[in-house]
This record gives structure tokens, sequence and C-alpha cells, in this order.
């Protein structure tokens, strides 16, 4: 057995306004607060709320009409998409916003239900008003346009724990640490290389000359004088 349901709000933009936000991957991950990522065409994929929803876009109309297949982690194993339809109606104030979402696994439809108004009217709602005026709010009642259907008579339900919503967390800005200084060891210095001194030349020890040998100069006889005769 399966679920459908239909939910509605008025948000204070223009139907195209909305439009493009729902198929903007930034912008969807702004509105509803929590990671979104879209392939806007036809056969393009999509997930939101950190991966909590993913699904295929079927049918798109610019301005006036979303068409998606649709599907959430609390889907039971082997359970197919459901659908869901986003129509965009203008209005005075802004554009109706009605989804249509049907193919639901028993059970679940009245989770959705107040899923769609806490997680996406109101944020929405917040996001989307002018800076000028207020914001517009939403009670957490699910809206008196919110009908649950069934495609069969009700059969009698166990309660079902509620499907818990992952809350995107901020990150906490950190203090620096204070690093503290490292001692830095002292870099053993090299020896500089010394250039070798020039040696002086040796002093030269004179060298003893021997005396050299004179020959003796032979001297000539000298002449004889012939010795005076006394006179007799």
């Amino acid at each position: 057995m399966r679920e459908a349901i239909r939910v509605s709000a008025v948000i204070p933009a223009s139907p195209e306004r909305i439009y493009a936000a729902w198929l903007s991957g930034e912008e969807h991950s702004a509105f509803t607060e929590a990671l979104a990522t879209v392939e806007p065409s036809v056969g393009g994929r999509y997930t939101a709320h950190d991966g909590y929803i993913e699904g295929t876009n079927l049918e798109l109309e610019p301005g006036r009409r979303i068409v998606q297949s649709w599907k959430s982690s609390q889907f039971p194993e082997g359970h197919a998409e459901s659908r869901l339809e986003v129509l965009l109606i203008p209005v005075e104030g802004g554009t109706e916003v009605v989804l249509i979402h049907s193919e639901i696994p028993e059970g679940q439809g009245e989770d959705y239900a107040k899923g769609w108004v806490e997680h996406y009217f109101e944020p929405m709602a917040r996001y989307f008003a002018p800076e000028t005026g207020g914001e517009e709010e939403l009670t957490d009642e699910p809206d008196p346009a919110v009908v649950l259907q069934e495609a069969a008579p009700a059969a009698v339900k166990r309660p079902r724990p509620k499907a818990k919503r992952p809350v995107a967390k901020r990150p906490v800005a950190k203090r620096p640490v204070a690093k503290r200084p490292v001692a830095k060891k002292p870099v053993a210095k090299k020896p500089a290389a010394k250039k070798p001194a020039a040696k002086k030349p040796a002093a030269k020890k004179p060298v003893a000359k021997k005396p050299v040998a004179k020959k003796p100069i032979a001297k000539k006889p000298a002449a004889k004088k012939p010795a005076a005769k006394k006179p007799a």
C-alpha cells in the first residue's frame, strides 16, 4: 500500500525565482539550509539535505512546474522511488508552492507532510523574505491545505519512530594554536682552509772560497859585479 500527500504554502517570491532556485544546487542548499546538488535538466540527478534525499528530474516547465522522482534514505530496501510534482502558482504576495507527493511507502506520508513544512516552506519563507519586510511566519502544524490521501482504506498503523533529520553543522572557527619557538641547534662551522704561508727563501750561506795557490815567481839571478881588486 502506498500513500500520497498534498502540501502548499505562499512564498514571497515570483514563480520564475523559485523555479530557478529549486534547480540550482547553490540556492537549493541556501534556502533549505542543507547541502544540495542539482543537474538542471530533464534526466539530471539531484540530492538534497546532505544526501538524505535523491532523485531525477522527469519533467520541467520553466516558471510553472517541476516533476521529479524522489527517494529518502528512510525508504524500505528495494522500494521504488516516489513521485514529486511541484506546482508554482502566482498569487498576491508571491507564489503558492503546491507539492503533490505520491507513491510514498506505507506509514511515511504523515512524516513527510510535516517535513515539507519544517524543512522547506519555513526556511524558504525566511530566505525569500523581502529585505524591507518581515519574515512570513509558518506554524509548526501542517498548512490547512495539507491533505493526506491513501490508495486504500487506512489500516490500523503501528506507531513508527520519526525519521530524524540530519542537522547541518556550522563549522566552528578554530583558534590558532600558539607555536613554541623551536630551539635551533648551532651549526658547527667548518674551519676555514688556511692558505699555505709563502715560504721565505732560505738565506744562502756564503761559500768559503779556497785561496788560490800562487805560483812563486822565479827570480832572475842578479848579475854579480866583479869585485874590485885592491892595488898591490
